[in-house]
């Protein structure tokens, strides 16, 4: 068998980073977070959004990249999982991987710090989350409780808190925003380890999962969600958010009715009816942020 070739290693390097399963809440979620703090400290949009909005991508394709990297042995075991693994396809070398993902994990860090001190911290404590939930000799994703908190913070509320913590350094009330959006990710977590079951059992984990049987971790990502709800809801009322948003609100949701899958949000056919709205509910949240966003933007610019 040849050698790959550096165009076959770089591409093999890009699927491993599996970038359209996050960017799509990578974003939105930093902008959030990022116009909650401007609206409570009342300071414009600058560059440094940009640079942690590049961080924050970093930083979750770093978790995706050596996921992939420690998980390949396991992955070999079951079809589906090793065809979208480069490194158990032998796409790419294990060596070859923890060097590319040495060199995100520096330049992460070098956006982050544009940010300032406290973002800073915020994208330490991810990028570390990101390493011992699949590193094997701690790998928090294969202990109950560990796997769901681990994952939720890294791939979200810190994720909302580095935008926030770029304009402002008091959260208040903001932290049923960020409750709001962990929960979401809990529910996320519950629901991919529910699609993984037995692939993660033949493998010996121990996860949340695992040790609440297939119905508790079905009724677990319900509570997760209607507590996610109450969380924003809270906030709703707290006037975190403008109330104009509620019209684009409304408006999005026929808008996202468009957008019908038959596939949940990692493209894989869905274990549970929640899994066939995870996309409209995506593109409901891209829509108001969006449109918020573009509203604080020309107000900006109007004033200036």
């Amino acid at each position: 068998m040849s050698a790959p070739t550096l165009q076959s290693q770089l591409s093999g390097l890009i699927r491993l980073t599996r970038w359209k399963e996050y960017v799509p809440f990578v974003i939105p979620l930093t902008i959030l977070g990022a116009l909650l703090a401007t609206q409570r400290a009342e300071v414009g949009l600058d560059w440094r959004l940009v640079s942690v909005i590049i961080a924050n991508i970093l930083a979750v394709a770093y978790a995706f990249m050596i996921n992939d990297i420690e998980d390949a042995p396991d992955d070999a075991r079951d079809p589906d999982r090793a065809a979208r693994n480069p490194i158990t396809m032998g796409e790419i070398g294990i060596r070859f991987g923890y060097n590319a993902c040495r060199i995100v994990a520096i330049i992460t860090l070098a956006f982050y710090a544009m940010g300032g001190g406290a973002v800073l911290l915020i994208g330490v404590g991810t990028l570390v989350l990101s390493h011992l939930y699949s590193w094997r000799p701690v790998r928090l994703k294969a202990w109950p409780i560990t796997d769901i908190v681990s994952h939720s913070l890294m791939l979200s509320g810190l994720l909302l808190l580095a935008g926030y913590y770029t304009y402002h350094n008091e959260p208040g009330i903001v932290w049923f925003v960020a409750a709001g959006v962990t929960l979401v990710s809990v529910y996320g977590q519950l629901y991919n380890q529910l699609r993984d079951f037995e692939t993660d059992k033949a493998a010996g984990l121990h996860n949340t999962a695992i040790l609440l049987g297939e119905r508790n971790t079905r009724l677990a990502m319900y509570l997760s969600i209607a507590l996610a709800g109450l969380s924003l809801l809270a906030a709703v009322v707290q006037m975190v958010f403008p109330l104009w948003l509620g019209l684009v609100l409304l408006i999005s949701i026929p808008i996202s009715m468009l957008f019908r899958s038959q596939t949940d949000m990692r493209g894989t056919a869905y274990v549970d009816a929640s899994g066939s709205v995870q996309l409209q509910g995506l593109v409901i949240v891209n829509l108001i942020i969006t449109v918020w966003l573009i509203q604080v933007i020309a107000t900006q610019l109007l004033i200036l």
